[in-house]
């Protein structure tokens, strides 16, 4: 909105003292025609912009302008700024509403307390694009217009169509009454329910959404975090479990806990390994999970794991034992 881009286009100028046309279009990923029409909109409204002409001249605010914000403290300030830098709000298509946002937090704070707290969030890393192995961490991407129409929907508590693509189904269209967003590990769901039965919707896997004007078939309070967890309690329940017996190298724990469904029992060996019961989500996730323990885990059982694994090994062992 056009009302938007004003206000953040006064914050701009405000944090940066003097920005040039194509700076300013740069930030507001707009066309400079645009920006210059909108700092003539800002002086007809009174907003003391000027501009300075030459090589390093630009757009700035007569000094002293500035919006005010009372009670925001800088520890306060910088919790905003931090919780801002995760990247649960790209799952749900606010990457830009959330910088417009932060940059007002910013501005709102008094001189004194302005640098502390900006400079302090710059030396916060939360959830790097690449691992400590360089591997870049790939975002789920949601298209804004689809992330609106759903945020739209859930909000106003209206029935949604979305055109879904299940994993290995043909995409087809269906209409829901949502219920509410959840993000976890930086992936969006979105929980409804359809024809009265719980359903639960990667928002990567919608192509295209639509609110409907009808109204949604819901409960006027709901507790998201209870839901989300009986849903995935339920999804854990489900499929073709396999419980496995692991003799490994306590190092390792965490790196197979992280990824088994449950620890059913736990004990240490004599010679300081651990011996665990662990359930996972089908023989395929069994067979993957170990497969990353390499010779740190010995999985003892059941049978056709042993053997899968042996089969594994020999293949490779068979393709580096000949020169090339």
């Amino acid at each position: 909105m056009r009302a938007d881009r004003l206000v953040s286009l006064v914050l701009l100028l405000r944090q940066h003292g003097r920005l040039s046309a194509a700076a300013l279009a740069r930030e507001l990923e707009v066309s400079t025609r645009t920006v210059l029409r909108d700092i003539e909109a800002l002086s007809a409204a009174g907003v003391p912009v000027y501009a300075e002409r030459g090589r390093h001249g630009g757009f700035a605010l007569l000094p002293g302008f500035r919006t005010e914000l009372t009670g925001l403290n800088p520890d306060e300030a910088l919790a905003l700024l931090v919780a801002g830098s995760r990247r649960g709000a790209q799952a749900f298509g606010l990457g830009s509403a959330l910088a417009s946002a932060m940059l007002k937090v910013v501005d709102a704070l008094p001189e004194s307390y302005r640098d502390t707290a900006a400079g302090a969030a710059e030396r916060l890393l939360i959830d790097p694009e690449t691992d400590l192995l360089s591997r870049r961490l790939v975002d789920e991407e949601v298209p804004d217009a689809i992330a609106a129409e759903v945020l739209r929907a859930v909000f106003a508590g209206h029935k949604l169509q979305i055109h879904y693509a299940a994993a290995d189904q043909t995409p087809e269209w269906r209409t829901v009454d949502p219920i509410g967003l959840v993000t976890v590990r930086d992936r969006g769901y979105l929980l409804a329910t359809r024809a009265g039965e719980d359903r639960t919707y990667r928002l990567s896997r919608v192509l295209a959404a639509k609110e409907l004007a009808e109204p949604a078939q819901r409960p006027d309070r709901v507790d998201l975090d209870r839901t989300w967890q009986e849903r995935s309690t339920r999804f854990r329940a489900g499929g073709d479990q396999v419980t496995v017996l692991v003799r490994m190298n306590p190092a390792r724990r965490e790196d197979l806990v992280g990824t088994a469904l449950a620890v059913l029992a736990e004990e240490a060996d004599s010679d300081g390994w651990l011996r665990l019961e662990v359930t996972f989500q089908d023989p395929r996730h069994a067979e993957w999970a170990l497969w990353q323990l390499s010779t740190n885990a010995e999985a003892l059982g059941p049978q056709w794991l042993r053997d899968s694994l042996r089969r594994r090994a020999a293949a490779v062992a068979t393709r580096y034992g000949v020169s090339p």
